[in-house]
């Protein structure tokens, strides 16, 4: 299988959409890192696909937030096409979002999802500890990764949005 991670296009959004739906159903909408997410656009650069067989395979973005004050990135939704689970492609394009983070020098990143799979890349539930989503969260899912070393040390209290507002775009006439 030929995989490409690549920046994500308008030209992908139609694909995105119904990946996100056949994975995580209208319930993703009701989601507290939603509120988060919802009317922005992700962190210049960090919207990335994956394709394979002439297909989108996996998506992930990242979002600008505050964290108790501290700058960071909200990751999610990541999904991998359900007939393509299972060669890899979420590590994949896990480990090009961080590369991608730590380049553009962003030194944290949060998120909201399983500790297991997530502690491979090197993300833990003890730097949110202080944190607070706008909204209910399982505490043991809330996990960071600190790209810099103490980046959220000491960050206390909301996760806030940050970032350019998406506008609608204009309906053809």
């Amino acid at each position: 299988m030929t995989l490409s991670i690549r920046p994500e296009t308008p030209a992908d959004i139609a694909a995105r959409e119904r990946l996100l739906n056949a994975a995580f159903g209208a319930a993703r909408f009701a989601k507290t890192s939603e509120r988060l997410r919802e009317g922005r656009l992700p962190a210049q650069g960090l919207a990335l696909v994956a394709e394979a067989e002439g297909r989108l395979a996996g998506t992930v973005r990242l979002w600008p937030v505050e964290a108790g004050g501290r700058p960071a990135l909200l990751l999610g939704p990541l999904a991998v096409d359900e007939e393509m689970r299972g060669r890899g492609i979420g590590a994949r394009l896990m480990r090009e979002a961080i590369w991608a983070a730590a380049r553009a020098g962003h030194k944290a990143i949060l998120l909201v999802g399983d500790a297991p799979y997530y502690a491979r890349f090197g993300f833990s539930a003890g730097a949110t500890r202080g944190l607070n989503l706008p909204g209910p969260v399982d505490r043991d899912r809330f996990l960071a990764l600190e790209i810099e070393a103490g980046a959220l040390t000491g960050a206390c209290g909301p996760v806030e949005v940050r970032g350019a507002e998406a506008y609608p775009l204009p309906l053809a006439a």
